[in-house]
C-alpha cells in the first residue's frame, strides 16, 4: 500500500502541505486561546507521518513546528479522517500518534527539560454526523470520579460538513480549497453547486487544475460536461487541453466511467478508420468488424500497459486473438485486477 492511497488523501495532503494555508486553516479553526498565542510566522512542515501503515488508506495526517507569542515551540498535529463515516476510536489512535511525535522530538532534542506543548486537530469531511465525544476519556471505562486522576485530552474538531460554504474561511483561495474538500463526498449536492465552484476558482486560477483532477478522480456525481462547464467558466481557452490530461493522467487508476467511455471510444474511431479504408477492398461489414475489434485491442494493451508495465509477448498475443466479449470483460476489470494473472483469469 502507497503512503497515500486514496485521492481524498492526495487533495488534503496537498492543501495542508502548504504553510501558509495550514497556519491559515489552524489559527481559524484551533480554539481561540491556542490560536491567539500563535505568532504571526507560517508553521514549519514536518516531513514524515505516524499513521499505522494498515490505516493510511483513509487517514493521513500532517504535523508543524509553530512558536507562541512568548517563543515557546508548540507541536500542531493534524490528524485527516478520509472515511465517509466517523471513526469511533479516533482519540485512541490520536493518543498514539501523539506519543510517536514527542518520541522523534526526544530524540532530536536528547537534552530535553520540558515536553513542548502538542495541540491535536481532527479534519473530517466524511458524510456523517460526528457523535463522538471529542475526548480521550470517552473511550475509558471507568467510574466518573476518577476522572481527574486518569489520563484525558480533548482535540479540536473540523467537521467541514457541519460548517457553512460562506464561513468555511476568510481566505479565498482557502475557502476554494474546503469547497472542493467538503463536496468530494457528497455526491448528490455536487451539481448544484457548479456556479458556487466557478466563482471560488476564479479568484485562485493557479490552483484550477489541482481541483479539476481531483474533481475527476472523486466527484463521482460530474460527468464530463459538469467538468467542462466548470473550466468554460474559468480557464475557456484551457478546455481541450485540460481534459485530454486530465482523462490521460487518471487513466492508470479507476476513473469515472465516462472517462473509460470517451478512451475506448477513441479506441473504436481508430480502429474504424483502418476498418473502412480495409472494408472498401474485403467487404465493408467485415472490414468494420475488425475495426471495432482492433480498437477494443490497442485500448486494452495500452491499458494494461500502464497498469502492469511492459506485456510478455505472449499476453500480446492472447489480447490479440481474445473474442469481443472477452476484450469487454477484461475492459471492465483493468482498473480492479492487482496482476496480470487476475486480470486474466477465467
Amino acid at each position: 500500500m502507497t503512503d497515500i492511497a486514496h485521492p481524498h488523501d492526495r487533495f488534503v495532503k496537498a492543501l495542508l502541505s502548504d504553510p501558509e494555508s495550514a497556519g491559515t486553516l489552524l489559527r481559524e479553526r484551533l480554539p481561540p486561546v491556542i490560536a491567539e498565542r500563535l505568532s504571526d510566522e507560517a508553521p514549519e512542515l514536518v516531513e514524515g507521518t505516524f499513521v499505522d501503515e494498515t490505516l493510511r488508506e483513509y487517514l493521513a495526517d500532517r504535523l508543524y513546528r509553530a512558536r507562541t507569542l512568548s517563543g515557546r515551540e508548540v507541536l500542531l498535529y493534524c490528524l485527516i479522517e478520509n472515511k465517509s463515516f466517523p471513526e469511533r476510536q479516533v482519540a485512541w489512535q490520536l493518543l498514539r500518534y501523539l506519543v510517536r511525535t514527542l518520541e522523534q522530538w526526544e530524540r532530536e532534542h536528547p537534552d530535553w527539560r520540558l515536553l513542548p506543548a502538542i495541540v491535536p486537530l481532527v479534519f473530517y469531511h466524511g458524510l456523517q454526523e460526528w457523535r463522538i465525544a471529542e475526548e480521550f476519556f470517552a473511550l475509558v471505562d471507568a467510574e466518573e470520579e476518577w476522572r481527574p486522576h486518569l489520563l484525558n485530552f480533548r482535540y479540536t474538531l473540523m467537521n467541514l460538513g457541519q460548517i457553512e460554504d460562506r464561513t468555511l474561511s476568510r481566505n479565498p483561495r482557502l475557502r476554494a480549497w474546503l469547497l472542493v474538500a467538503k463536496y468530494a463526498m457528497r455526491e448528490g449536492q455536487q451539481k448544484e453547486m457548479k456556479s458556487i465552484f466557478i466563482e471560488a476558482f476564479s479568484r485562485t486560477p493557479q490552483d484550477v487544475p489541482i481541483f479539476l483532477h481531483y474533481m475527476v478522480e472523486a466527484f463521482r456525481g460530474f460527468q464530463e460536461e459538469d467538468l467542462r462547464e466548470i473550466i468554460r467558466g474559468v480557464l475557456p481557452e484551457e478546455e481541450e487541453k485540460m481534459m485530454s490530461q486530465f482523462a490521460e493522467s487518471v487513466l492508470s487508476k479507476k476513473p469515472p466511467k465516462w472517462v473509460v467511455d470517451n478512451v475506448r471510444q477513441e479506441g473504436r474511431k481508430e480502429g474504424l478508420q483502418e476498418g473502412l479504408q480495409k472494408g472498401l477492398q474485403e467487404g465493408l461489414q467485415k472490414g468494420l468488424q475488425e475495426g471495432l475489434q482492433k480498437g477494443e485491442v490497442a485500448f486494452l494493451l495500452k491499458q494494461m500497459e500502464r497498469r502492469f508495465g511492459k506485456l510478455p509477448e505472449q499476453v500480446v498475443r492472447q489480447v490479440g486473438e481474445a473474442t469481443p466479449a472477452t476484450l469487454d470483460h477484461w475492459a471492465d476489470r483493468i482498473f480492479d485486477a492487482r496482476s496480470l494473472d487476475e486480470l486474466l483469469a477465467d
